[in-house]
């Protein structure tokens, strides 16, 4: 009966469950594309070093790949199930069983994760091959290679989306059903909610192990060259997913030291603030995916910059296998681009939508939507200034220690316009997104979105 109940819900709530699907969907492809790599390696007649060429690039970039679509996943179902809790109320108080209500969330994530995988497989063939022909044609592949696309991928795809995508639900579904009725209700009203312990608890070890890692950088690594972006490019990356698991935190504390910035805006500044401290969990969601962004494709490149001009400033020619790691880095900021900005605009998109009744209300007391567009972009401006500071935080935790450990300095003597690019892109994404949302959303009577 529950899952029956679960596939209504899916059909009827087609918006709300879109952004899931789409990060299934997406990361199924990603994922896939690159172990159909592991596939083509493992061939008969690949060269040796064309198969460890293609095994590291499934293996690292595919890894944290894997990485960031496991978080991409969580975090919109998450937002998903939190935007129903007024619907998990109700189904308490008709008398559904916690295992009942489990059994219809983890029954919608199921069915999404089946279908995102299934979508994924032709979009995820096409992208391998054109992995494929890149590596050819910078020479790190030998050109009589044939691709292949096998078990690899698709056991690979199957246990990210489908089984990463149930455990998510599962999760999620777990916290949920353990609240009592009046706290579903009162989480229902308020659209607030803690953070968990174990969240805190994970964010806090990811910022050690990030500080960690640095600091082997800097001692460990230092006169090792090109090898210390070992343990450097997985620096900005620990931080960046540590100060995003915390971002509910980091967003309450940031609400209240803007108070004084946002009042100067009127209304619409108390009304922002009002609401970056009330809804942190929903609109924390679209915080974490510019942390990511921010910290990982900063770091990244200016590592790599820094890594070039050492070469140039020694008289080197980049080996192979430095060559390799290049192609592994822009390889990695282009994902992580691709993803945060999917991550981003799925958020704000869901959390924007999820507010058309706050917007009909505001609108029905006197506010004019321009009013109501001015709090909606100061929100996301404030989402993008707290998601840059701490995005740049964990660039720097690679960037110092990698720019000392391969050159003696602290900090490298390069261009700011890769990050003042990096800060640009994040903030268009936010602010755009979230103003074009609310835009669609007033288009709605007030009289009529009230009700929703």
């Amino acid at each position: 009966m529950m899952f029956g109940l679960a596939l209504r819900s899916l059909r009827h709530r087609t918006g709300a469950f879109a952004a899931a699907f789409c990060a299934t969907f997406l990361g199924g492809t990603l994922v896939m594309a690159f172990a159909s790599l592991l596939d083509t390696a493992v061939a008969d007649g690949v060269p040796a070093t064309s198969r460890e060429t293609l095994i590291t690039m499934a293996g690292v970039v595919g890894g944290w790949g894997l990485i960031m679509v496991a978080f991409s996943v969580t975090s919109t179902l998450s937002l998903a199930v939190r935007q129903r809790t007024d619907e998990i109320a109700l189904l308490k108080s008709a008398g559904a069983t916690p295992a009942q209500i489990r059994r219809m969330i983890v029954g919608e994530a199921a069915a999404l994760g089946l279908a995102g995988t299934l979508a994924a497989i032709i979009p995820a063939l096409l992208g391998g091959r054109l992995l494929l022909d890149l590596l050819i044609d910078t020479g790190q592949v030998a050109p009589g290679v044939q691709y292949a696309f096998g078990p690899f991928a698709l056991t690979t795809g199957a246990a990210v989306t489908f089984a990463g995508s149930t455990f998510a639900a599962l999760l999620t579904a777990r916290r949920t059903t353990r609240m009592r009725v009046t706290e579903t209700l009162l989480e229902a009203g308020t659209r607030s909610g803690r953070t968990s312990r174990k969240r805190v608890v994970f964010g806090l070890l990811f910022l050690l192990l990030g500080a960690d890692l640095a600091v082997v950088t800097a001692t460990v690594m230092r006169g090792e060259g090109s090898d210390a972006m070992q343990t450097a490019g997985q620096t900005s990356i620990w931080v960046a997913v540590g100060f995003a698991l915390l971002s509910p935190v980091l967003l309450r504390a940031s609400a209240r030291l803007l108070a004084v910035p946002l009042a100067v805006a009127g209304a619409a500044g108390y009304l922002a603030r009002h609401n970056l401290s009330g809804r942190t969990q929903q609109l924390s969601g679209a915080l974490m995916p510019i942390i990511l962004f921010t910290g990982i494709a900063t770091g990244t490149l200016y590592m790599q910059r820094v890594d070039d001009a050492a070469l140039a400033a020694e008289g080197l020619r980049a080996s192979v296998e430095q060559d390799n790691i290049k192609t592994l880095n822009f390889v990695v900021v282009g994902m992580l681009v691709l993803f945060a900005a999917i991550m981003l605009i799925n958020t704000l998109i869901a959390t924007t939508m999820d507010r058309r009744g706050e917007f009909a209300r505001q609108r029905l007391t006197g506010a004019t939507p321009r009013q109501v567009l001015t709090v909606t972009g100061l929100e996301a401006a404030v989402l993008t200034v707290v998601g840059v500071v701490f995005g740049t935080v964990a660039a720097l935790c690679t960037i110092v220690p990698f720019t000392f450990a391969r050159t003696g300095d602290p900090l490298p003597d390069e261009t700011p316009a890769v990050y003042a690019g990096v800060v640009a892109v994040a903030a268009v994404l936010a602010l755009a997104t979230s103003l074009a949302t609310t835009r669609r959303a007033l288009r709605t009577p007030a009289v009529e979105a009230v009700a929703v």
